[in-house]
């Protein structure tokens, strides 16, 4: 006598379909939320640097990383990455915050910046950039903010001080912090892309998304 074979009835087929689409739907769900939660921590961290740099320019009436009077007015400076003409600690007073070559105002900037109180952290000028130097972002490149007229897309060529992401960061993070603080135009308004265009993370219209640039940046205009 041949034995019936045993298959799954449709209604056990249904409620693992049930299972596996609540199952995606979390799995979606999680991502959404995580991606949420980045955007979120980028744009808490932007706007109280900005705040920062706004406030130390109200109290010293000087420039973060530029001030040439900060060892004799913040205490515990111990920069030294600065001119010997200024003094470790000061910067030319300019009205420029300067990156590169001596006096390395855009590492300065984050001493000048933590010890007068306006960030959390404590950093020390030194001329090799890192952790010890600069905030960095959620993805562990150092944040930067200069004076010059790089690394941001439109019309504008004039220099003009800037607060830079950091890189590596994915493209669809920078498009929808784009979304949230401005016009969502990577190449205009006052969050861009570099200049020039990376065609992994940006075109001249619109952030790569679909699929994501993973080592991208962009930049705040002040």
């Amino acid at each position: 006598m041949r034995k019936r074979q045993k298959g799954f009835t449709l209604i056990e087929i249904a409620i693992v379909l049930v299972i596996i689409g609540l199952l995606l739907g979390g799995v979606l769900k999680g991502q959404e939320l995580i991606t949420g939660a980045r955007v979120r921590n980028f744009i808490q961290q932007q706007d109280g640097i900005k705040a920062a740099y706004f406030g130390f320019l109200d109290r010293y009436r000087a420039l973060p990383g530029d001030y040439k009077e900060a060892l004799a007015n913040i205490p515990n400076i111990a920069s030294t990455c600065t001119t010997a003409a200024n003094g470790n600690g000061n910067g030319n007073g300019d009205g420029q915050i300067i990156g590169g070559a001596q006096p390395h105002e855009n590492l300065l900037v984050w001493e000048h910046l933590s010890k007068s109180g306006f960030i959390n952290g404590s950093y020390t000028c030194d001329t090799t950039q890192s952790s010890a130097t600069s905030p960095s972002n959620p993805y562990g490149s150092p944040l930067v903010l200069q004076y010059d007229a790089l690394f941001y897309q439109g019309t504008a060529t004039a220099s003009r001080h800037n607060l830079k992401t950091g890189a590596q960061v994915p493209s669809d993070i920078l498009a929808e912090i784009d979304r949230k603080v401005d016009d969502g135009n990577p190449a205009q308004g006052s969050f861009r892309a570099p200049a020039p265009l990376v065609a992994i993370c940006a075109s001249a219209t619109a952030w790569v998304t679909n699929p994501p640039g993973a080592d991208c940046l962009a930049t705040t205009l002040f």
